[in-house]
C-alpha cells in the first residue's frame, strides 16, 4: 500500500526530534496536531511496517530495537535503563 505523507513526515521527524528546540511532546503536538500517546501508537504501527523499513531502515532498526529492550527490561522486572529491581 504505501506510506502516506503523514507517515513519512512521522519518520522524518523521528529521524531528527532531537535537534529541535523544547519538548518532544510539544514539537509532536505542533508539527501533527496529535497527542503523545497517538503519536507512538502511530509510531508503533510503522516500526511494524516493512514500507516504513524501506523508507528509512535505520529509524524503523532503532524502533524495533528499543521495543525490544522495553519488552526484555518489563520482562526481566526492571526499567529500560536501569538495574533489575529487588
Amino acid at each position: 500500500m504505501g506510506l502516506s505523507e503523514r507517515d513519512r513526515a512521522i519518520l522524518d521527524f523521528e529521524r531528527s526530534w532531537w535537534t529541535q528546540p523544547g519538548p518532544k511532546q510539544g514539537a509532536i503536538r505542533d508539527r501533527f496536531g496529535l497527542s503523545a500517546t497517538r503519536y507512538y501508537q502511530l509510531l508503533g504501527a510503522l516500526a511494524d511496517s516493512d514500507d516504513a523499513e524501506r523508507y528509512d531502515p535505520l529509524v524503523v532498526r532503532r524502533l524495533r530495537h528499543l521495543r525490544r529492550e522495553r519488552l526484555r527490561a518489563r520482562f526481566e522486572g526492571r526499567s529500560a535503563g536501569g538495574r533489575p529491581q529487588r
